[in-house]
């Protein structure tokens, strides 16, 4: 039982979240003679016929910039970390090439090293 009321819980805040305009609007309509004789902003110029829409775009806004700034928290505790957890066998077969030269170089610093950390003129 709790198992199923848990399940319900987690279902509903999804369907809310994905949702969030769709309560926005509704929230809008039935408010609308509200919202538009007090929360307007443009409530002092009918001529704009207005109705409050300015109210109802402002909330969209404010809902996406909040979506936004949720998946930006989203993506940084999502942090995953890959690791292989199975070996790995290579074999690498090898060959041997007629006339290969080879050679080595030794590597030697400079022995003047002041000449090269000194700024040019």
């Amino acid at each position: 039982m709790r198992r199923r009321i848990t399940a319900i819980l987690l279902i509903i805040t999804m369907l809310a979240a994905n949702f969030s305009r769709l309560f926005i609007y509704a929230g809008f309509e039935l408010n609308k003679n509200y919202i538009s004789q007090k929360l307007c902003e443009n409530r002092s110029k009918p001529i704009l016929m207005c109705n409050g829409k300015c109210y109802y775009a402002k909330k969209i806004k404010q809902s996406e910039e909040r979506e936004k700034s949720q998946e930006k928290s989203g993506q940084k505790t999502n942090f995953q970390e890959a690791m292989i957890t199975t070996k790995i066998m290579l074999s690498i077969s090898s060959f041997d090439l007629p006339n290969r030269n080879t050679f080595e170089k030794s590597l030697f610093l400079p022995q003047i090293v002041s000449a090269i950390l000194q700024p040019p003129c």
